[in-house]
C-alpha cells in the first residue's frame, strides 16, 4: 500500500479534495484514470493560455469575452495547481526530507 494517500485531480462533493489510497503503486486503474485526466486538464490550460495570448493581443477583445477568459484561466490554474500538489506529493523525499536530487542553495 503507497505511504500517502494520492490526490486526484477532481473533486468531491462540495468541491473538497478526493484522495485514492492503493496498493497498486499508480497501475490501479484509477490511478491510470487520474494520470490521464491530469495530462487532459494540463493540456486544456496550455491551449487556454495560447487562446489567451490571441485575445489579448485584440484591442477590440469584448469584455464578456474577457471575463469568460479570466474564469477559464482560473480553472485551469487552479488544475495545475492541484496536479502540482498532487505529483509534488509524490515525490521521493531524502533523508535531509528535501525531494531526492534538489541542490541545496548556498546563503
Amino acid at each position: 500500500m503507497s505511504a500517502q494517500p494520492r490526490l486526484l485531480p477532481w473533486s468531491g462533493p462540495a468541491g473538497k479534495p478526493c484522495y485514492l489510497v492503493s496498493d497498486a503503486d499508480g497501475e490501479g486503474f484509477l490511478s491510470q484514470l487520474a494520470d490521464d485526466m491530469e495530462a487532459v486538464q494540463l493540456r486544456m490550460g496550455s491551449e487556454l493560455l495560447d487562446h489567451a495570448g490571441a485575445l489579448l493581443g485584440n484591442p477590440k477583445a469584448e469584455p464578456g469575452e474577457l471575463r469568460f477568459l479570466s474564469s477559464r484561466l482560473v480553472e485551469a490554474l487552479r488544475d495545475a495547481l492541484r496536479v502540482a500538489e498532487s505529483r509534488g506529493r509524490r515525490l521521493p523525499v531524502s533523508d535531509d526530507d528535501g525531494p531526492v536530487g534538489a541542490s541545496e542553495v548556498d546563503e
